[in-house]
């Protein structure tokens, strides 16, 4: 099972205040117990929102673009991992064992093709599986 591990913004991240070396000392550690307990798939940080857009979707074609940045910092993301677990509590319990000392973290498990039932048709399997193998030859040829 894979989950999306969201790491909730804080007003620093939001800042765009930069965390310390000790603090990225502990999180490349814990990074490295990921990986090499094989649950680590992606993991990055992001940019405050005030340096990001929302686009907003009304119907078939109408888009609007909204600028950063954006209110409720408790409902932004600073940050994510995807994680490859056998169980939600497996994730949970990798989650115990970071390093974040203040805010809110939250679990969510990816959709995988079987979840979607009689409407993943064998064409859109298919297409799934191209796509799929499409990225990963894409990312590991770098580009």
């Amino acid at each position: 099972m894979r989950f999306m591990i969201l790491v909730k913004a804080n007003a620093d991240s939001e800042a765009g205040v930069m965390p310390s070396t000790e603090i990225l000392t502990a999180m490349g550690k814990f990074n490295e117990e990921l990986v090499k307990a094989g649950v680590l798939l992606a993991g990055e940080g992001l940019h405050p929102s005030s340096k990001g857009v929302r686009v907003r979707c009304e119907g078939p074609t109408k888009r609007t673009v909204i600028d950063g940045p954006f209110a409720e910092t408790k409902e932004l993301l600073a940050g994510f991992w995807l994680f490859q677990c056998k169980s939600k509590e497996e994730a949970i319990e990798w989650i115990k064992r970071s390093p974040f000392q203040e805010g809110e973290i939250e679990i969510r498990q990816v959709f995988e093709a079987a979840d979607f039932g009689d409407s993943m048709t064998p064409e859109l399997l298919a297409q799934e599986d191209r796509l799929r193998a499409e990225t990963e030859a894409r990312t590991k040829a770098g580009g």
